[in-house]
């Protein structure tokens, strides 16, 4: 079973070796990997090119952003499962694939995700959210529950299936996805209980600017798929307080 990792990135020359480095340390194999970079100017690339004989395909051009730099990777992949690995994360360990072609190969599965955890921009030892995904249920998702979009896989027929990514979202299209994938589509979904990424936290994602655009795109996501949008949206704040506190007990 060919796995395919897509890593969007742009102007990451702090982080982009370490998510490099998480995927070719793997101890599964047969992976594809896909790079896809908007044009950076800061040196990123360059540390992409010290490992291009280990990395398939890579891509530099300008794009409109990361859901289109995410569609073109997915246009590129071939693989059976296809998954993201952003570039300022990290797959959580040098098993992850193999787990996660194991519990594709021990079920029905077309769509799995797990857990996360996310942790502090400058030391990624110090845990600040710890993300569990728990089990799938659709009824969740109308309660503003998604699963953390880093640890899912999907089968590459299912992906085509449900369609790319829409690129008028800048910043909230993995939420419209994952609703079309796991509400709208008649998925095999699976759960795995372990973690399958580390996230770095700080920067854009807690920008104020950033927060109300993300609600503006969310609440626009919601309505269009007939969800009640703004009750939806506080539950999804609310799905995440425990992520706070749970972390603060992890050793």
């Amino acid at each position: 079973m060919k796995v395919s990792i897509i890593t969007s990135c742009y102007n990451r020359v702090s982080t982009i070796e370490d998510t490099i480095k998480s995927v070719l340390s793997q101890d599964y194999s047969n992976i594809e990997y896909i790079i896809i970079d908007g044009g950076s100017t800061d040196g990123t690339l360059e540390i992409i090119k010290q490992y291009e004989d280990k990395i398939t395909r890579i891509v530099s051009e300008p794009d409109h952003g990361m859901y289109e730099a995410i569609n073109k990777g997915i246009r590129l992949a071939t693989g059976d499962i296809i998954g993201l690995v952003h570039s300022d994360d990290f797959l959580f360990d040098r098993h992850t694939i193999s787990d996660i072609v194991t519990a594709f190969e021990c079920t029905r599965a077309d769509f799995i995700y797990g857990d996360g955890l996310f942790v502090d921009y400058y030391n990624i030892k110090k845990p600040i959210r710890k993300w569990i995904g728990g089990h799938f249920s659709k009824r969740k998702i109308r309660l503003g529950w998604l699963p953390l979009h880093p640890t899912c896989y999907i089968r590459r027929d299912k992906q085509i299936e449900v369609g790319l990514y829409n690129e008028k979202y800048k910043i909230a299209a993995d939420t419209d996805f994952l609703i079309r994938a796991l509400y709208e589509h008649s998925l095999e979904v699976d759960y795995i209980n372990r973690y399958i990424i580390r996230m770095r936290m700080g920067g854009l994602s807690t920008d104020r600017a950033h927060r109300k655009a993300m609600w503006k795109e969310d609440i626009s996501i919601y309505s269009s798929h007939g969800f009640q949008a703004i009750p939806t949206k506080i539950m999804k704040m609310i799905w995440k307080l425990p992520q706070f506190i749970s972390a603060k007990f992890m050793k």
